[in-house]
């Protein structure tokens, strides 16, 4: 197994694309508590310096302490537990590690739209950086759009810009209902 590494614009997350299909929904852990729902996270979690993995349709992102060992210190170990992890056939999430069920009420137009565009051009765009980012809330009063970054596109120093010269931009021309977007964290 062949697995190919890739930087991110958030220097302390690199992706890490094992050639198959990971996840159909993303996920991400931020603590080793999370990642105990997945056997291939809590591998690569339990690596000295790791704070953070998201899983992507065909990658994992890592994210690294700042204050850690560098990439070239973890890299080999990353690699070596996710290979540890496909080879095996474990499965990605132990029973219960589902995610939580949407809550059942229906969309307004308004908010259908946005989640519409996040999900038919901005989720794409940050995938390919190793990241996603969600819907979290609209205030119809004011509206201001809350969103939610997740693996290398949080904590990266070019979000505040992807968010206001990139999403918040595309939002204001497509939803005019959209005043603002800002960042949940």
């Amino acid at each position: 197994m062949f697995i190919q590494t890739e930087p991110t614009p958030n220097p302390n997350v690199l992706k890490f694309l094992p050639g198959r299909d990971v996840s159909a929904e993303p996920r991400e852990f931020r603590t080793i508590d999370e990642a105990a729902a997945s056997p291939l996270a809590e591998g690569v979690f339990q690596l000295e310096g790791v704070t953070g993995v998201f899983f992507g349709a065909d990658y994992v992102s890592v994210t690294r302490d700042p204050a850690g060992p560098d990439w070239p210190q973890m890299k080999a170990p990353i690699l070596a537990a996710i290979m540890d992890h496909f080879v095996s056939g474990a499965a990605l999430m132990r029973d219960g590690g589902a995610d939580v069920a949407a809550s059942g009420v229906e969309d307004d137009e308004v908010v259908a739209e946005i989640k519409a565009l996040l999900d038919s051009r901005v989720r794409p765009a940050v995938a390919q950086d190793g990241g996603d980012i969600l819907f979290d809330s609209f205030d119809h009063e004011t509206g201001v759009l809350s969103l939610r970054m997740r693996g290398a596109c949080a904590g990266c120093p070019s979000s505040s810009a992807t968010l206001k010269a990139g999403v918040e931009q595309m939002m204001k021309h497509y939803v005019p209902e959209v005043t603002r977007v800002e960042q949940v964290i």
